[in-house]
């Protein structure tokens, strides 16, 4: 079996609503494209259709497979794909596709030459943000200035919630992963960084989406308190040596 260039992993947590339009939006890109891509749906712990769903659309799609991780956890989700992937670059994204779809021809060569770890942006030139109400603005302002005061300097936005990782990279960065919520992206970050791995960050359009999951006061304290879990792991030398095997 020939091994697609590209694998979208989409992390779905009671996604019933949103999964299909996504889904179908996913398809109709991927059938403009000329190389082979893959989509992987990794459910996670949801409550409501969206395993199911996601069944039917895999079950008339070879194209897309489905993965069931039994514990919540984006980061747990967004791990389970990218290890899974066959892609040589495997890229994951939001189901509720705040940056379009379109965007991620920027991520691949000839846009980035050499894509080990490429980073969506909301802040760097090129960048817009379409609706999102000043106070979360702010607040991920402050998030990512303690980002890069205590672990990734340079980089002006770690939370947008599309990446795309070379296929060794991926490998390699996500067996060490030890941060299966929200903070996942920052740990995933720092531990490529500390193995040379280059990040690029492009800035993309991004539409606010009043559904986010994300709690603001409560899941920055849980964020702010794994940033210096990866700070004493990275003393412990826990991202040293070979990374752990599934």
């Amino acid at each position: 079996m020939t091994s697609p260039l590209l694998s979208i992993i989409i992390p779905a947590y009671n996604e019933e609503t949103r999964l299909p339009g996504t889904l179908k939006t996913v398809e109709r890109f991927l059938d403009q494209q000329p190389y082979q891509a893959e989509v992987l749906v990794v459910e996670n712990g949801s409550s409501d259709q969206t395993l199911q769903i996601a069944k039917s659309f895999a079950n008339t799609n070879p194209d897309i497979r489905v993965l069931h991780e039994a514990q919540r956890g984006k980061g747990r989700a967004v791990r389970a794909g990218m290890l899974a992937a066959r892609g040589k670059y495997r890229f994951f994204g939001d189901a509720d596709l705040s940056m379009p779809i379109e965007e991620i021809t920027r991520f691949l060569p000839p846009q980035v030459p050499d894509p080990q770890v490429v980073i969506g942006s909301r802040e760097v030139p090129g960048a817009v943000r379409y609706g999102e109400p000043e106070i979360r603005h702010l607040s991920g302002r402050v998030f990512n200035s303690l980002v890069r005061w205590i672990a990734l300097p340079g980089l002006q936005d770690t939370q947008c919630g599309f990446k795309l990782f070379r296929d060794d990279v991926a490998e390699d960065v996500f067996q060490r992963q030890t941060i299966f919520g929200w903070t996942f992206d920052v740990e995933v970050l720092y531990i490529a960084r500390l193995h040379g791995y280059t990040i690029t960050e492009i800035g993309v359009p991004w539409h606010y989406n009043a559904d986010s999951k994300v709690r603001m006061f409560k899941d920055s304290w849980n964020m702010v308190k794994d940033l210096i879990r990866i700070r004493n792991n990275a003393r412990r030398g826990v991202y040293n040596g070979a990374p752990a095997k599934n």
